[in-house]
């Protein structure tokens, strides 16, 4: 173990960590950020992001994903790329398990986020990135000109729905039971589909992905109790988010029934010292903007603890 020990340790690089990133090293404190993926997270490969503050136009995600990096680098913040599996204590100092190496710290802040959803179905994990994608920012551009299946009726899978249609011909959208989007996204969606552009396809399930050649060739569905395959170039899957909590599990850090870490009012986890925010948070909701809100929040918290530990 190195004999350098970090003021605050924050697992991920999304828009919560990089925001209390920003008010911690303002104040001088001495953080590092963790990120085993992307920098800004699902931020960073949402196309467009229509409703964070003081952007009447919208904002790219990928735009916004790298101000905050570039501000948070300007005050400071060291970003590093790495696989965190381990917190634990020592009685005094965290203990954070970084590639299979310990890195010890005075405290730590927890914004690992979500991930995707998978289906669960057979192909989908066989034809990841040949025809089963989960980002329609990054993977679109292969299927112009082409047909699509995207699979979901909430919020992403409509945006994302949506964003496809600059590149393909057609897109089968599959729902497992009713459109749970917004009135503005469904409003929008309804254009798409009076043109052709876009069929629903409501009370459907995805039964299996289908391939020729090592490649996805169509879908099979169940629609209304109706057996069916669509034939397809491609599946993009929005059926929601799952916490990225796995490197929690048998830690003293205390989970809700689906993942999310548990936090008291100042966003401090069950062990001392160490603190969550944003989409990993159980009570979060999801958004960006309260995700880089709890970000500050939790910066504020974090310079109370460390104040009160260096007075000890």
């Amino acid at each position: 173990m190195s004999d350098t020990i970090r003021d605050v340790i924050m697992v991920g690089a999304g828009p919560s960590a990089l925001a209390a990133a920003i008010y911690t090293t303002r104040e001088d404190i001495d953080t590092v950020l963790y990120e085993k993926s992307a920098i800004g997270g699902l931020a960073a490969i949402t196309d467009m992001v229509d409703n964070y503050p003081g952007f009447p136009d919208g904002i790219e995600g990928m735009t916004l994903a790298g101000h905050l990096e570039k501000q948070a680098e300007r005050f400071g913040a060291q970003i590093e790329y790495g696989d965190v599996t381990e917190i634990k204590t020592d009685g005094k100092y965290k203990i954070v398990t970084v590639d299979g190496e310990p890195v010890k710290a005075k405290a730590v802040l927890i914004a690992t986020g979500s991930d995707y959803k998978k289906l669960g179905v057979p192909g989908e994990k066989e034809f990841y990135g040949r025809g089963v994608h989960y980002c329609a920012t990054c993977d679109g551009a292969f299927y112009r000109d082409k047909t699509l299946v995207v699979v979901g009726g909430g919020n992403s899978a409509l945006q994302e729905a949506i964003f496809l249609t600059r590149y393909t011909t057609h897109i089968d959208l599959l729902v497992r039971s009713t459109i749970k989007a917004s009135d503005v996204l469904q409003h929008e969606l309804q254009k798409f589909v009076d043109e052709g552009k876009i069929t629903v396809h409501l009370n459907t399930t995805t039964d299996e992905i289908i391939d020729t050649d090592g490649r996805v060739s169509s879908v099979k569905i169940t629609e209304n109790g109706v057996t069916a395959e669509i034939v397809t170039d491609g599946i993009f899957v929005f059926v929601g988010l799952m916490p990225n909590t796995g490197f929690l599990a048998g830690s003293v850090v205390e989970l809700d029934e689906v993942g999310l870490v548990k936090t008291d009012l100042k966003l401090q986890t069950t062990l001392e010292g160490v603190y969550a925010s944003g989409d990993v948070r159980s009570g979060a909701t999801m958004q960006i903007a309260s995700a880089v809100g709890e970000g500050a929040a939790a910066a504020l918290s974090l310079r109370e603890y460390l104040d009160e530990f260096d007075r000890a």
